[in-house]
C-alpha cells in the first residue's frame, strides 16, 4: 500500500469515528425541558374536545394561566366558588371530583409535566434526585396513575424524555422521577419533591396506629417541597365523611381567593361527560346519600354527613392498659369467648378474643389474629388449643359460612354457638362501657385503629348501622368487642362445658355448678369421647 493510500485510509477512518460520535452524542444527548404551559401537554396528549374543557379550566386555574372565554370563567365560578382566577400558580391543588371523573390520567399527566418542564440535574446539588411521588392507600391503586403515565411516555411528543421505566416508578432524562408509594409518613421523608399526587386522600387507612395518616403524611411532605421553586401539592379524591385533610382543604378554599391554594368540587358528569347517565341515576335511586359522594350532581359532589367516627381516640386510648399482651389464665376465673371466623384465601382475617368480667371492669384476656392466607382448619385447632388453655369448651360466632365453623370447632372438642346480636348491635352495646372507662384493652396497635376506625351510618330509615371504612378491616374489633360485651352482659351459657350428648349436658352442668359460684366453676376432668350436640 502507498503513503497516500495510507494516509486516505486514516482520513476515512477519522471522518468515521466523527460521525460515529456525533451519532453518540446526538443518541444521549439530554433533550432541551418541555417549554409549553399545561394546556401545551393535553394537547400533545390528545386531551382535547369539548369532553375536557372542564379539566383545562382547572389547570388553567392551578398554573395561573389565563382564561378568556366567558365559559371559562363560569365553570370555575361554578366549581370554586370564586370570582377571580388565580394570577400565578397555586402551591395546593385539590380535586373533590365524583367517580370516574378522569383524575387518574389527568393526575399521570400533572405528574409528567412537573418532571419535564425543568432540567433538574443542573438546578440540584450533584447526585441529588428531584422525585414526584404518587401516594395512594396501596401501591395497586397507585400503579393505575403509573400506568397512564408510562402510556404518555409512549407518545412521540414525550417519548424522548423517558430514560428508565420500571415496576414502582419512572426516570426521566431531566433529572426526575416519578414513583408510586403507599400512605406512610415513614418512607415519604427525606426526598426533594418536586411536586406531590395524593391519589383518594379522603380514603387513606392506617391498620397500625390508628392515627390520621393523610394529615401525618402530608405533613411528612410538605417540607420536601419547600426548597423547590413551583412545586405542587394535588390532592384528588371522591368525597367521603367530613373529616380529614381533603375536607380541611375544602373549607380552607372554597370560595376564598386564597392565593396559595384551591379546592374544585365538581361531580362525575361535569368532568367527564362520557360517563353513562343511567348508571349514576341507578347509584341515587339505590343510596340517594351515597350516589351524592361518589357521583354527585347539579356540578358538584358532596361529603357524607351521614358517616362519623363510633368511638373518640382518647377514649381508646385511656382505656388500653400499656405493654399488656396478654393475661394468664387464672383458675378462679370464668372466662368467654368470641370468634370471627375466615375463609383464609380473601381479604379477612380469622380472629379470636378471650375476656372476663372483675365486678364493674370487663377485661381483655387474650386476642389471636390470623392473616390470609391461611388454613383455616389449622387456624381452628391452634384456636381450639388456646380456648383449652383458659378452660373453655365453647365458644361464639357470628353466622360465617352456615355451618362450617361449628361443624370444624366440634371436631376438636369445642361447641359453637352463633351470636343472637349482629355487628352494629355489638359495637352499639360496647360504645357505653367504652366511654365510662369500664374496659381493660390490651396493648394491641391494630386492634386499637380498627376500634378507631368504626363508623356509624345513618340509614335513610333512621336507623344506624356500624362498619369499619371502605377499604378497612375490623376483625380484631368484631371478636374483641364480642367477647367484651358477652362478658360484661355475663352471657357464658355453657363456655366452660366439654361437648357431651344432649342427655347428659344437665348432669355436667349440675356438676361443674354444685358447690362452685359462678366466678369460680368446678373444672371438668373428663374429656368427651361420644358424639356432641351444641
Amino acid at each position: 500500500m502507498t503513503i497516500r493510500s495510507h494516509r486516505q485510509a486514516r482520513e476515512l477512518g477519522r471522518k468515521g469515528g466523527l460521525a460515529k460520535a456525533a451519532r453518540h452524542r446526538e443518541a444521549t444527548a439530554v433533550p432541551a425541558p418541555f417549554v409549553g404551559t399545561m394546556l401545551d401537554m393535553m394537547d400533545a396528549a390528545g386531551l382535547v374536545g369539548p369532553t375536557w374543557d372542564a379539566w383545562r379550566t382547572f389547570w388553567c386555574a392551578v398554573f395561573g394561566l389565563p382564561m378568556s372565554e366567558k365559559a371559562d370563567l363560569a365553570t370555575f365560578a361554578r366549581h370554586t366558588g370564586r370570582q377571580a382566577p388565580p394570577a400565578a400558580p397555586v402551591r395546593e391543588a385539590w380535586l373533590i371530583v365524583g367517580r370516574r371523573g378522569g383524575k387518574s390520567r389527568s393526575a399521570a399527566l400533572a405528574a409528567l409535566f412537573l418532571g419535564i418542564r425543568r432540567d433538574w440535574a443542573r438546578i440540584l446539588a450533584p447526585g441529588e434526585r428531584a422525585v414526584c411521588p404518587v401516594i395512594a392507600a396501596d401501591r395497586h391503586q397507585a400503579r393505575a396513575t403509573l400506568s397512564y403515565l408510562k402510556g404518555l411516555l409512549a407518545l412521540p411528543a414525550f417519548e424522548r424524555y423517558k430514560a428508565r421505566v420500571l415496576k414502582d416508578h419512572v426516570e426521566l432524562t431531566t433529572g426526575a422521577e416519578i414513583r408510586v408509594s403507599t400512605a406512610s409518613y415513614r418512607t415519604t421523608r427525606g426526598y426533594t419533591l418536586i411536586g406531590v399526587v395524593a391519589e383518594e386522600v379522603a380514603f387513606w387507612l392506617n391498620d397500625e396506629t390508628g392515627a390520621n395518616p393523610d394529615s401525618e403524611v402530608l405533613g411528612a411532605l410538605r417540607p420536601g417541597m419547600a426548597t423547590v421553586p413551583g412545586a405542587l401539592l394535588l390532592g384528588l379524591s371522591s368525597p367521603y365523611a367530613a373529616k380529614g385533610e381533603l375536607y380541611k382543604a375544602h373549607v380552607r378554599y372554597a370560595g376564598t381567593d386564597d392565593p396559595g391554594g384551591l379546592a374544585w368540587n365538581a361531580d362525575t358528569l361535569s368532568m367527564n361527560p362520557l360517563v353513562d347517565q343511567a348508571v349514576i341515576a341507578q347509584a341515587f335511586a339505590d343510596d340517594p346519600i351515597a350516589a351524592a359522594s361518589e357521583y354527585g350532581q347539579d356540578g358538584s359532589v358532596s361529603f357524607r354527613r351521614d358517616v362519623q367516627n363510633l368511638f373518640d381516640p382518647e377514649a381508646v386510648r385511656a382505656v388500653m392498659v400499656r405493654d399488656r399482651r396478654e393475661l394468664p389464665p387464672v383458675e378462679t376465673v370464668r372466662y368467654v369467648a368470641f370468634v370471627d371466623p375466615a375463609g383464609g384465601s380473601g381479604g379477612d382475617s380469622f380472629t379470636l378474643a378471650i375476656a372476663h368480667r372483675d365486678g364493674e371492669r370487663v377485661v381483655l384476656d387474650a386476642v389471636r389474629e390470623t392473616q390470609p392466607s391461611f388454613s383455616p382448619e389449622s387456624v381452628v385447632a391452634d384456636y381450639a388449643a388456646l380456648l383449652r388453655r383458659y378452660r373453655l369448651y365453647g365458644v361464639t360466632g357470628d353466622c360465617y359460612a352456615g355451618d362450617w365453623p361449628r361443624e370444624r370447632f366440634a371436631a376438636h372438642g369445642i361447641g359453637y354457638g352463633r351470636s343472637e346480636l349482629t355487628r352494629s348491635d355489638v359495637y352499639r352495646e360496647l360504645l357505653p362501657l367504652l366511654n365510662a372507662g369500664r374496659l381493660e384493652l390490651l396493648d394491641w396497635p391494630r386492634l386499637a385503629a380498627q376500634f378507631v376506625g368504626l363508623e356509624r351510618h345513618v340509614s335513610r330509615s333512621g336507623k344506624d348501622s356500624i362498619d369499619h371504612t371502605p377499604g378497612g378491616h375490623d376483625d380484631l374489633a368484631n371478636a374483641a368487642a364480642g367477647a367484651l360485651v358477652r362478658a360484661a352482659t355475663r352471657t357464658y351459657v355453657f363456655d366452660a362445658l366439654p361437648l357431651v350428648p344432649r342427655r347428659h349436658r344437665k348432669s355436667v352442668a349440675d356438676e361443674m355448678t354444685t358447690n362452685s359460684s359462678p366466678a369460680e366453676p368446678k373444672a371438668i376432668s373428663r374429656a368427651p369421647t361420644m358424639p356432641w350436640v351444641w
